[in-house]
Protein backbone atom coordinates (compact mmCIF):
# COMPACT_ATOMS: atom_id res chain seq x y z
CA UNK A 1 0.00 0.00 0.00
CA UNK A 2 2.83 2.35 0.85
CA UNK A 3 4.49 1.58 -2.49
CA UNK A 4 1.29 2.43 -4.37
CA UNK A 5 1.09 5.72 -2.48
CA UNK A 6 4.67 6.49 -3.39
CA UNK A 7 4.04 5.73 -7.07
CA UNK A 8 0.92 7.93 -7.06
CA UNK A 9 2.84 10.72 -5.39
CA UNK A 10 5.56 10.39 -8.02
CA UNK A 11 3.01 10.61 -10.83
CA UNK A 12 1.48 13.65 -9.15
CA UNK A 13 4.84 15.40 -9.02
CA UNK A 14 5.48 14.57 -12.67
CA UNK A 15 2.08 15.96 -13.65
CA UNK A 16 2.73 19.18 -11.78
CA UNK A 17 6.14 19.46 -13.40
CA UNK A 18 4.54 18.98 -16.80
CA UNK A 19 2.03 21.71 -16.16
CA UNK A 20 4.83 24.02 -14.97
CA UNK A 21 6.94 23.30 -18.07
CA UNK A 22 3.90 23.83 -20.33
CA UNK A 23 3.17 27.16 -18.61
CA UNK A 24 6.74 28.28 -19.14
CA UNK A 25 6.57 27.34 -22.81
CA UNK A 26 3.24 29.09 -23.25
CA UNK A 27 4.32 32.29 -21.51
CA UNK A 28 5.82 34.91 -23.83
CA UNK A 29 9.46 35.80 -23.37
CA UNK A 30 10.35 39.25 -22.07
CA UNK A 31 11.25 40.26 -25.62
CA UNK A 32 7.98 38.98 -27.10
CA UNK A 33 5.98 40.54 -24.30
CA UNK A 34 7.63 43.89 -24.91
CA UNK A 35 6.92 43.67 -28.64
CA UNK A 36 3.29 42.78 -27.96
CA UNK A 37 2.95 45.67 -25.53
CA UNK A 38 4.42 48.11 -28.05
CA UNK A 39 2.11 46.86 -30.80
CA UNK A 40 -0.99 46.98 -28.61
CA UNK A 41 -0.47 50.43 -27.11
CA UNK A 42 1.34 53.41 -28.53
CA UNK A 43 1.75 56.98 -27.41
CA UNK A 44 2.29 59.42 -30.22
CA UNK A 45 3.47 62.99 -30.39
CA UNK A 46 0.56 65.11 -31.60
CA UNK A 47 0.56 67.56 -34.45
CA UNK A 48 -0.66 70.92 -33.19
CA UNK A 49 -3.14 72.24 -35.79
CA UNK A 50 -1.96 75.51 -37.28
CA UNK A 51 -5.40 77.16 -37.35
CA UNK A 52 -6.49 76.97 -33.71
CA UNK A 53 -8.67 79.77 -32.45
CA UNK A 54 -11.00 80.73 -29.64
CA UNK A 55 -14.24 82.47 -30.65
CA UNK A 56 -12.62 83.32 -33.99
CA UNK A 57 -9.55 84.86 -32.33
CA UNK A 58 -6.44 82.95 -33.53
CA UNK A 59 -3.66 81.62 -31.33
CA UNK A 60 -0.20 82.96 -32.32
CA UNK A 61 1.30 79.49 -32.76
CA UNK A 62 4.36 80.85 -34.56
CA UNK A 63 5.47 81.99 -31.10
CA UNK A 64 7.47 79.03 -29.66
CA UNK A 65 6.21 79.64 -26.11
CA UNK A 66 2.58 79.58 -27.27
CA UNK A 67 3.21 76.46 -29.38
CA UNK A 68 4.72 74.53 -26.47
CA UNK A 69 1.95 75.49 -24.06
CA UNK A 70 -0.71 74.47 -26.58
CA UNK A 71 1.10 71.20 -27.26
CA UNK A 72 1.18 70.46 -23.52
CA UNK A 73 -2.58 70.81 -23.09
CA UNK A 74 -3.36 68.73 -26.17
CA UNK A 75 -1.10 65.94 -24.88
CA UNK A 76 -2.36 66.03 -21.31
CA UNK A 77 -6.02 65.99 -22.30
CA UNK A 78 -5.68 63.48 -25.14
CA UNK A 79 -3.90 60.89 -23.02
CA UNK A 80 -6.12 61.31 -19.97
CA UNK A 81 -8.48 58.96 -21.78
CA UNK A 82 -10.94 58.14 -19.01
CA UNK A 83 -11.58 61.80 -18.31
CA UNK A 84 -11.83 62.51 -22.02
CA UNK A 85 -14.52 59.88 -22.53
CA UNK A 86 -16.48 61.29 -19.61
CA UNK A 87 -16.34 64.75 -21.21
CA UNK A 88 -17.78 63.36 -24.46
CA UNK A 89 -20.54 61.61 -22.53
CA UNK A 90 -21.51 64.64 -20.42
CA UNK A 91 -21.19 67.10 -23.30
CA UNK A 92 -23.80 65.14 -25.23
CA UNK A 93 -26.14 65.59 -22.28
CA UNK A 94 -25.50 69.21 -21.32
CA UNK A 95 -24.34 71.07 -24.45
CA UNK A 96 -27.89 71.05 -25.87
CA UNK A 97 -28.95 73.00 -22.76
CA UNK A 98 -26.01 75.44 -22.82
CA UNK A 99 -25.72 76.15 -26.55
CA UNK A 100 -29.06 77.90 -27.17
CA UNK A 101 -28.57 80.12 -24.11
CA UNK A 102 -25.14 81.23 -25.35
CA UNK A 103 -26.59 81.91 -28.80
CA UNK A 104 -29.54 83.88 -27.43
CA UNK A 105 -27.16 86.11 -25.48
CA UNK A 106 -24.72 86.67 -28.35
CA UNK A 107 -21.95 84.70 -26.68
CA UNK A 108 -19.72 82.62 -29.01
CA UNK A 109 -20.41 78.90 -28.92
CA UNK A 110 -16.80 78.22 -27.90
CA UNK A 111 -17.63 79.32 -24.35
CA UNK A 112 -19.32 75.99 -23.71
CA UNK A 113 -15.78 74.57 -23.47
CA UNK A 114 -15.06 77.05 -20.68
CA UNK A 115 -17.74 75.28 -18.65
CA UNK A 116 -16.02 71.96 -19.40
CA UNK A 117 -12.69 73.03 -17.92
CA UNK A 118 -14.32 74.88 -15.02
CA UNK A 119 -16.24 71.92 -13.66
CA UNK A 120 -16.10 68.90 -15.95
CA UNK A 121 -19.82 69.68 -16.44
CA UNK A 122 -20.55 68.70 -12.83
CA UNK A 123 -22.01 70.67 -9.94
CA UNK A 124 -18.72 70.91 -8.09
CA UNK A 125 -17.60 73.14 -5.21
CA UNK A 126 -14.24 74.93 -5.30
CA UNK A 127 -12.12 75.64 -2.21
CA UNK A 128 -12.85 79.34 -2.75
CA UNK A 129 -16.62 78.75 -2.66
CA UNK A 130 -17.48 78.82 -6.37
CA UNK A 131 -20.26 76.39 -7.20
CA UNK A 132 -22.10 74.73 -10.03
CA UNK A 133 -21.20 73.88 -13.61
CA UNK A 134 -20.13 77.49 -14.24
CA UNK A 135 -18.26 77.82 -10.92
CA UNK A 136 -19.87 81.10 -9.88
CA UNK A 137 -18.88 82.83 -6.64
CA UNK A 138 -21.70 83.89 -4.25
CA UNK A 139 -21.22 87.64 -4.76
CA UNK A 140 -21.05 87.30 -8.55
CA UNK A 141 -24.15 85.12 -8.57
CA UNK A 142 -26.20 87.66 -6.64
CA UNK A 143 -24.84 90.50 -8.76
CA UNK A 144 -26.17 88.79 -11.88
CA UNK A 145 -29.58 87.93 -10.49
CA UNK A 146 -29.20 84.51 -8.90
CA UNK A 147 -30.68 83.62 -5.53
CA UNK A 148 -27.87 82.30 -3.35
CA UNK A 149 -28.54 81.11 0.20
CA UNK A 150 -28.62 77.92 2.26
CA UNK A 151 -32.14 77.06 1.12
CA UNK A 152 -31.99 77.94 -2.58
CA UNK A 153 -28.78 78.28 -4.59
CA UNK A 154 -29.43 78.98 -8.26
CA UNK A 155 -25.75 78.59 -9.12
CA UNK A 156 -26.72 74.90 -9.28
CA UNK A 157 -29.51 75.65 -11.78
CA UNK A 158 -27.85 75.03 -15.16
CA UNK A 159 -30.06 77.29 -17.27
CA UNK A 160 -30.06 80.19 -14.80
CA UNK A 161 -26.34 79.88 -14.09
CA UNK A 162 -25.62 79.89 -17.84
CA UNK A 163 -27.64 83.11 -18.17
CA UNK A 164 -25.62 84.69 -15.35
CA UNK A 165 -22.34 83.55 -16.91
CA UNK A 166 -23.39 85.11 -20.20
CA UNK A 167 -23.99 88.48 -18.53
CA UNK A 168 -20.58 88.34 -16.86
CA UNK A 169 -18.87 87.45 -20.14
CA UNK A 170 -20.58 90.25 -22.04
CA UNK A 171 -19.49 92.75 -19.41
CA UNK A 172 -15.93 91.39 -19.58
CA UNK A 173 -15.85 91.64 -23.37
CA UNK A 174 -17.08 95.24 -23.25
CA UNK A 175 -14.44 96.15 -20.69
CA UNK A 176 -11.45 94.19 -22.01
CA UNK A 177 -12.06 94.23 -25.75
CA UNK A 178 -11.70 90.57 -26.78
CA UNK A 179 -13.42 87.27 -26.13
CA UNK A 180 -10.09 85.68 -25.19
CA UNK A 181 -9.51 88.25 -22.46
CA UNK A 182 -13.15 87.90 -21.36
CA UNK A 183 -12.60 84.15 -20.93
CA UNK A 184 -9.36 84.73 -18.99
CA UNK A 185 -11.21 87.21 -16.77
CA UNK A 186 -13.70 84.46 -15.93
CA UNK A 187 -10.80 82.78 -14.16
CA UNK A 188 -8.80 85.72 -12.81
CA UNK A 189 -11.47 88.43 -12.58
CA UNK A 190 -11.92 91.53 -14.74
CA UNK A 191 -9.88 93.71 -12.39
CA UNK A 192 -7.11 91.11 -12.17
CA UNK A 193 -6.71 90.87 -15.95
CA UNK A 194 -6.99 94.66 -16.41
CA UNK A 195 -4.30 95.26 -13.81
CA UNK A 196 -1.89 92.76 -15.37
CA UNK A 197 -2.42 94.21 -18.87
CA UNK A 198 -1.62 97.67 -17.53
CA UNK A 199 1.34 96.56 -15.39
CA UNK A 200 2.95 94.62 -18.24
CA UNK A 201 2.04 97.22 -20.90
CA UNK A 202 0.46 94.70 -23.29
CA UNK A 203 -3.03 94.27 -24.74
CA UNK A 204 -3.22 90.55 -25.53
CA UNK A 205 -3.69 87.47 -23.34
CA UNK A 206 -0.91 85.61 -25.14
CA UNK A 207 1.59 88.38 -24.28
CA UNK A 208 0.83 88.25 -20.56
CA UNK A 209 3.00 86.60 -17.95
CA UNK A 210 0.46 84.91 -15.66
CA UNK A 211 0.32 82.41 -12.83
CA UNK A 212 0.02 78.70 -13.52
CA UNK A 213 -3.79 78.45 -13.46
CA UNK A 214 -4.69 81.51 -15.55
CA UNK A 215 -1.63 80.97 -17.76
CA UNK A 216 -2.93 77.52 -18.77
CA UNK A 217 -6.58 78.53 -18.86
CA UNK A 218 -7.07 79.46 -22.52
CA UNK A 219 -4.88 76.62 -23.76
CA UNK A 220 -6.97 74.13 -21.81
CA UNK A 221 -10.18 75.56 -23.29
CA UNK A 222 -8.83 75.39 -26.84
CA UNK A 223 -7.47 71.87 -26.27
CA UNK A 224 -10.88 70.62 -25.10
CA UNK A 225 -12.53 72.36 -28.02
CA UNK A 226 -10.17 70.66 -30.47
CA UNK A 227 -10.46 67.20 -28.90
CA UNK A 228 -14.23 67.24 -28.37
CA UNK A 229 -14.72 68.50 -31.94
CA UNK A 230 -12.58 65.72 -33.47
CA UNK A 231 -12.89 62.53 -31.39
CA UNK A 232 -11.55 60.09 -33.99
CA UNK A 233 -8.51 62.25 -34.69
CA UNK A 234 -7.50 61.93 -31.03
CA UNK A 235 -8.30 58.25 -30.64
CA UNK A 236 -11.68 58.41 -28.87
CA UNK A 237 -14.10 55.75 -30.04
CA UNK A 238 -17.71 55.49 -28.94
CA UNK A 239 -21.23 55.02 -30.22
CA UNK A 240 -24.05 57.50 -29.77
CA UNK A 241 -25.75 55.05 -27.41
CA UNK A 242 -22.65 55.18 -25.16
CA UNK A 243 -23.24 58.88 -24.46
CA UNK A 244 -25.39 60.35 -21.71
CA UNK A 245 -28.72 61.97 -22.55
CA UNK A 246 -30.91 64.41 -20.69
CA UNK A 247 -34.07 62.96 -19.16
CA UNK A 248 -37.12 64.91 -20.41
CA UNK A 249 -38.89 66.90 -17.71
CA UNK A 250 -41.81 69.22 -17.22
CA UNK A 251 -42.01 72.21 -14.88
CA UNK A 252 -44.25 72.43 -11.85
CA UNK A 253 -44.78 76.00 -10.58
CA UNK A 254 -44.54 76.45 -6.82
CA UNK A 255 -45.26 79.78 -5.07
CA UNK A 256 -45.63 78.56 -1.51
CA UNK A 257 -43.41 76.89 1.06
CA UNK A 258 -42.82 73.16 0.74
CA UNK A 259 -42.34 71.53 4.12
CA UNK A 260 -41.25 68.07 2.96
CA UNK A 261 -39.74 67.38 -0.46
CA UNK A 262 -39.82 63.63 0.12
CA UNK A 263 -43.61 63.79 0.40
CA UNK A 264 -43.75 66.31 -2.48
CA UNK A 265 -41.78 63.95 -4.75
CA UNK A 266 -44.06 61.05 -3.94
CA UNK A 267 -47.01 62.94 -5.44
CA UNK A 268 -45.27 62.69 -8.80
CA UNK A 269 -44.30 59.01 -8.46
CA UNK A 270 -40.62 59.74 -7.90
CA UNK A 271 -38.45 59.71 -4.80
CA UNK A 272 -36.52 62.44 -3.01
CA UNK A 273 -33.22 61.50 -4.68
CA UNK A 274 -34.66 61.82 -8.19
CA UNK A 275 -36.25 65.15 -7.31
CA UNK A 276 -32.89 66.50 -6.10
CA UNK A 277 -31.01 65.14 -9.14
CA UNK A 278 -33.20 67.28 -11.38
CA UNK A 279 -33.33 70.26 -9.01
CA UNK A 280 -29.90 70.53 -7.38
CA UNK A 281 -30.55 74.22 -6.66
CA UNK A 282 -32.96 73.12 -3.90
CA UNK A 283 -30.39 72.80 -1.15
CA UNK A 284 -32.50 71.57 1.76
CA UNK A 285 -35.29 69.00 2.28
CA UNK A 286 -37.79 71.86 2.33
CA UNK A 287 -38.46 75.21 0.65
CA UNK A 288 -38.88 78.25 2.89
CA UNK A 289 -40.32 80.72 0.35
CA UNK A 290 -41.58 83.35 2.79
CA UNK A 291 -41.71 85.85 -0.10
CA UNK A 292 -44.11 83.64 -2.12
CA UNK A 293 -41.72 83.75 -5.06
CA UNK A 294 -42.67 81.51 -7.98
CA UNK A 295 -40.20 78.69 -8.57
CA UNK A 296 -40.33 76.03 -11.26
CA UNK A 297 -39.47 72.52 -10.13
CA UNK A 298 -38.40 70.03 -12.78
CA UNK A 299 -40.22 66.68 -12.72
CA UNK A 300 -39.02 63.85 -15.00
CA UNK A 301 -41.57 62.56 -17.44
CA UNK A 302 -43.16 59.23 -16.64
CA UNK A 303 -41.29 56.05 -17.46
CA UNK A 304 -37.69 57.21 -17.11
CA UNK A 305 -37.11 55.97 -13.57
CA UNK A 306 -38.21 52.87 -11.77
CA UNK A 307 -38.45 53.42 -8.02
CA UNK A 308 -39.07 51.05 -5.16
CA UNK A 309 -42.43 51.45 -3.42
Amino acid sequence: MKTVKNILALFGLMALAGIFIFALQDAPSDENFEKKLINDYNVYALQVPDNLNFAGEPLPLDNPDIYERMDRELLVNTYWQSNGLLMFKRAHKYFPVIEPILKKNGIPDDFKYLAVIESGLLNVVSPAGARGVWQIMPKTGREFGLEVNDNVDERYHLEMATEAACQYLKDSKDRLGSWTLAAAAYNAGMSGISRRLEDQNVSNYYDLLLGEETGRYMFRIVALKEILSHPNKYGFNFRTKDLYTEVPTYKVPVDTAVTDFAAFAKKFDINYKILKIHNPWLREPHLNNKSRKQYYIEIPKEGYYSTNP
